[in-house]
């Protein structure tokens, strides 16, 4: 049977666990800074933007997001529990708590071995690819969720 997860608001109590987290999948962010990284952690669990599961009180995957520039900012898990569901959870959860907007992330490039599965998991969510960018030096691709405003009339 497979385990059930569910995600929730992180706090300062998960600050610790959470940049545990961060830095054992360093390599899989380019430009990653971890004081500026926690500066925005700890900003985004005063503005409930920040997401994390647990599985026996650890964090095991996490999430940042931003209402006001519609992005999903930040996403990890941990190597033990990926591809079993703990980022569809949070991505769920995010766009539960997102407004009825396009919201957009940013992943790497068909082609690089590190975007195979955050990519195949984006167009499961219906993201699709559009404009190749760089960010901190590194090839990436920007993906989008076309959301549409229902018809208030």
């Amino acid at each position: 049977m497979k385990k059930q997860y569910h995600a929730e608001f992180a706090d300062e109590a998960c600050v610790s666990d959470w940049l545990g987290l961060v830095n054992m999948v360093a390599d899989d962010f380019p430009g990653l800074v971890i004081a500026d990284y926690t500066e925005i952690l700890l900003k985004n669990i005063a503005r409930q933007t920040a997401l994390c599961v647990k599985d026996n009180g650890n964090i095991v995957g996490i999430l940042l997001f931003s209402p006001n520039q519609h992005c999903l900012s930040c996403m990890a898990v941990h190597p033990q529990y990926r591809r079993q569901g703990v980022a569809s959870v949070l991505i769920s959860e995010m766009l539960r708590l997102m407004p009825d907007v396009d919201i957009s992330v940013t992943t790497y490039r068909e082609g690089d071995e590190k975007g195979i599965a955050p990519r195949a998991l984006y167009q499961r969510f219906n993201f699709v690819p559009e404009e190749l960018c760089m960010e901190f030096d590194y090839p990436v691709q920007r993906f989008v969720l076309h959301r549409f405003r229902k018809n208030l009339n």
